[in-house]
C-alpha cells in the first residue's frame, strides 16, 4: 500500500520502470542539449577530447583517467543545471541563497575543468 507522501510518479516497477528511467533520461539529456549553452560547449569539448584521449600513446590506466575526467564535467554540468532550473522555477526574484546554490554549482564545474587539466596536463606533461 503507498502512503500519501509516495509521487503517484513512482508507481512502475521492473522492466517498466528501467524503460521509463531510460526515456527520462534522453529527455534530460535532449533539454540540457537545446537549454544550456554551457552543456553544448562541454559537449563539443568532448567531442574533441574523447577521441584525443585514444590516440595518444598512454597507459589503459592513463586513458581511463582521461575518458572518465572529461564525462566528469558532463556530470557536473547537468547536475548543475537541474540546480539553476530548479532554482528559477521556484521563484526568479534574486535571494542570497538562491545565488549561493548557483555560484556552488558553478564552483563544481569549475573544480570539474581543473580536474580535466590536472589529469591530462600530469598524463600527457608529466
Amino acid at each position: 500500500m503507498k502512503s500519501d507522501s509516495t509521487s503517484p510518479f513512482k508507481g512502475k516497477s521492473g522492466v517498466r520502470r528501467l524503460i521509463n528511467a531510460f526515456g527520462y533520461s534522453l529527455a534530460g539529456y535532449a533539454a540540457a542539449f537545446r537549454h544550456e549553452a554551457a552543456f553544448r560547449q562541454l559537449a563539443l569539448l568532448a567531442l574533441v577530447l574523447l577521441p584525443a584521449a585514444f590516440v595518444f600513446d598512454v597507459s589503459r590506466a592513463e586513458r581511463a583517467l582521461m575518458v572518465a575526467s572529461v564525462l566528469l564535467t558532463l556530470v557536473i554540468e547537468l547536475f548543475n543545471s537541474a540546480i539553476e532550473a530548479a532554482v528559477d522555477h521556484t521563484s526568479l526574484e534574486r535571494h542570497p541563497l538562491a545565488g549561493r546554490a548557483k555560484d556552488m554549482g558553478s564552483a563544481a564545474q569549475l573544480t570539474g575543468l581543473a580536474i580535466v587539466a590536472a589529469v591530462w596536463g600530469l598524463i600527457l606533461l608529466g
